[in-house]
């Protein structure tokens, strides 16, 4: 194993946005909505996690190299009655890109949302039928050339 040597790669800007999905039970979502979960704001706090994150990346992931990340911007929206939409968008000037960054931003935010709603998703069993981590993916990366 190795880390893929970029030394002889020009630092240019770079730039790579990720998005992904939580669904929850619609009294979930209206919690959150209304202010009413016991944590706190998971929305709010899902941003501060993924920003920690995307800084964090490299210690995360073996073989990534660590970056100086110039900017992440995290936007979080409630999409439908049961679905919650995470967007991050990395920057930085480096000789690799910044997608790992991105994407592990965009699980840990979502996971976070998870962590401070789970005690509402329980059904009467104990289960958590209607939650789902979904659609993580890049949705555009850019590279200065």
């Amino acid at each position: 194993m190795v880390m893929i040597d970029v030394s002889e790669k020009a630092a240019i800007l770079r730039e790579a946005t990720a998005s992904g999905i939580i669904h929850l039970k619609p009294e979930t979502i209206k919690y959150i909505q209304e202010g009413k979960t016991v944590k706190g704001n998971p929305l709010d706090t899902a941003k501060i996690a993924a920003v920690l994150a995307a800084k964090k990346t490299s210690e995360l992931i073996p073989l990534c190299h660590p970056l100086p990340l110039t900017n992440v911007e995290v936007f979080s929206k409630v999409i439908n009655e049961t679905s919650i939409e995470v967007l991050v968008t990395v920057k930085t000037r480096a000789q690799t890109g910044v997608e790992m960054e991105a994407l592990s931003a965009v699980s840990i935010a979502l996971l976070t949302i998870w962590d401070m709603t789970k005690q509402y998703e329980k059904d009467a069993d104990g289960q958590y039928p209607s939650t789902a981590i979904q659609n993580v993916h890049v949705v555009r990366k850019y590279k200065q050339v």
